[in-house]
């Protein structure tokens, strides 16, 4: 892992880094990390991982609990060139929205591929951050993310021992997600944005019910998915402070 670039503001350090074919960034406070969590952040589809929505999630979980959060661009997005597959992808999508024809069909598969390709370079990302003196292998490590971050939360902690709990919401639902919640042991909270027409509700609720997890909660809320209340974002950091733990130093919520 290099990191190419360090910022700071209002508390909070920001690093861009580089690890193979990898572009990510890492925020944290100013006032140390050694032993607080680290959150696994993943941006929706057609964004990156400096996405507002995102960044500004990340803002607050590093300066209300002192948290660590990373993020990394999926295959094909923000730093990254797009292959002639997922340019296809993208185009159909495009072209199935204009014409007003359903878009979950090429999205599910558009979004597995990419959750496919993700998880080895989340797992490589997890182990570079884990080697920083910093952060550290005893880190106790969520996961949050939306659309496509829930394709690839899924996917990655299916098969992912490290992650200890995630906050999620809004995804095409398909069987292969289905079949890894099914997996997923770890306490979940689960958003679905309930006046999406893209979004099935009915669908949402059969996800959350796969989930393997003894604690589990589900939130509806109004609007469509990249419509997120500010509540929702206050509510996974304490979600995860709660599982995860926080920094010793940081104040009460």
């Amino acid at each position: 892992m290099r990191f190419t670039s360090e910022t700071s503001s209002n508390g909070v350090i920001e690093r861009h880094f580089i690890l193979d074919e990898i572009t990510g960034v890492l925020w944290s406070p100013t006032s140390g990390t050694v032993g607080a969590p680290l959150l696994l952040s993943g941006h929706s589809g057609g964004m990156h991982k400096k996405a507002p929505g995102l960044v500004a999630g990340a803002f607050h979980s590093v300066t209300a609990y002192g948290f660590t959060v990373a993020a990394i661009d999926a295959p094909g997005h923000g730093d990254r060139p797009r292959n002639l597959q997922d340019q296809r992808w993208a185009e159909a999508i495009h072209q199935a929205r204009a014409a007003g024809e359903p878009i979950a069909p090429i999205v599910i598969d558009y979004n597995m591929s990419l959750a496919e390709r993700a998880v080895p370079e989340w797992q490589a990302t997890l182990d570079a951050l884990q080697a920083l003196p910093e952060i550290g292998g005893q880190a106790p490590i969520g996961y949050g993310g939306m659309t496509l971050g829930v394709a690839t939360g899924l996917t990655l902690t299916a098969v992912e021992a490290r992650i200890a709990a995630l906050s999620l919401g809004g995804v095409f639902v398909s069987d292969a997600l289905i079949e890894a919640a099914g997996k997923i042991t770890v306490p979940v909270e689960y958003r679905i944005p309930w006046d999406d027409e893209e979004f099935d509700r009915t669908s949402g609720i059969a996800l959350f019910d796969a989930f393997a997890s003894k604690e589990k909660i589900l939130h509806a809320h109004s609007g469509r998915y990249n419509q997120v209340p500010e509540y929702e974002r206050v509510s996974a950091a304490r979600f995860f402070a709660h599982h995860l733990g926080r920094a010793a130093d940081t104040a009460s919520d």
